[in-house]
């Protein structure tokens, strides 16, 4: 799929950025070229003698923001497909710092999609959050305004070979910031801090991430959002996978954070196909296709009426035992199950 293709990466250098380019190197040996874009010289320096240029030819770095829309331009002369992971993504950096996450999050998604316009890209996947649904913070918002945008951006093509699709998910396993790299931070304390004991999150690896990714560029009819079927975890059987010996601590939920997740509302399922693996969630104005031409495309069909998928309500969820066996697998080789 990703062989003889040019492939950029916005945000390539984050924990997502790093794990897809890993996973197409070890995959698509004849890829043409990776172009790795983000606004940040030392992790691109730390990630270029990862992977030197004598031995990887095919990697690029470009230094830029995705709120100028010329520099993005330039990156994506040339290039077939693009993976959007630039973001602001903390709650609370978003809640206090509120324009400059729209600047990325809202001004750079349509920077985006103007650049791979102009540039003649055949294919845009773009990462979205759980946040985004149903949103009450100021992140969830602003993914939201990006989602919409990347949807809608499949009626003004015209003419013009493309594509665009968003993958929604929930936490990463082991993704900087995430709860899991900070609570083995903590184990040391003896004392783990717990925001609310009824809290329940989504669980992804970053390698099932990327898999979901690839799934979207390959069947994407564009403008729908991809929704993976995955397991909830409680946060306190976090806590008890993590350090069993340390006590817990309540200290409150933050501003702009939910008891639990969602990714598909009970309005959303109007509009949401499940297609086995995953669900999808089609634009509610796409001239592109109908809703039944996708359902006969993808052999799938609709979810039932009044469907929604809220991790305090799923029917899948990890254990104690299944948390600890995914953190030796995701995080910490040493650790012991």
């Amino acid at each position: 799929m990703l062989n003889d293709k040019v492939v950029l990466i916005t945000g390539g250098t984050g924990s997502f950025g790093k794990k897809f380019l890993e996973t197409i190197l070890n995959r698509y040996p004849d890829i043409k070229k990776i172009i790795i874009f983000s606004r940040d010289e030392l992790k691109q320096s730390e990630l270029r003698f990862k992977y030197p240029p004598q031995d990887y030819p095919q990697l690029r770095f470009f230094i830029g923001d995705i709120r100028d829309r010329q520099r993005l331009i330039q990156a994506c002369e040339g290039v077939d497909m693009v993976i959007h992971a630039a973001a602001i993504k903390q709650v609370d950096t978003a809640e206090y710092n509120p324009t400059e996450c729209i600047r990325t999050n809202i001004d750079g998604a349509e920077n985006v999609i103007a650049a791979a316009l102009e540039c003649g890209v055949t294919d845009v996947v773009a990462l979205s959050t759980d946040k985004a649904c149903a949103p009450i913070n100021l992140y969830g918002a602003t993914k939201l305004a990006s989602d919409k945008l990347f949807a809608a951006a499949n009626n003004i093509k015209g003419s013009k070979d493309i594509r665009f699709s968003v993958v929604r998910y929930g936490n990463v396993m082991g993704s900087r910031g995430s709860v899991i790299p900070f609570f083995l931070n903590k184990k040391q304390s003896g004392v783990l801090p717990i925001t609310h004991e009824e809290m329940t999150r989504f669980n992804i690896s970053l390698q099932d991430g990327v898999d979901m990714v690839m799934y979207a560029f390959e069947h994407h009819l564009g403008g729908e959002i991809f929704v993976p079927k995955i397991p909830s975890y409680k946060i306190l059987d976090v806590a008890k996978a993590v350090a069993p010996e340390c006590k817990t601590e309540v200290v409150g939920i933050r501003p702009g954070e939910k008891l639990h997740e969602e990714m598909i509302t009970d309005t959303d399922s109007l509009n949401t196909i499940d297609l086995g693996k995953y669900y999808a969630i089609l634009p509610s104005v796409s001239f592109c296709y109908q809703e039944q031409e996708y359902i006969e495309h993808h052999k799938a069909e609709k979810v039932p009426f009044g469907f929604k998928y809220n991790s305090g309500t799923n029917d899948e969820w990890e254990s104690v035992e299944s948390l600890r066996a995914l953190i030796k697998e995701h995080i910490d080789p040493n650790f012991e199950v």
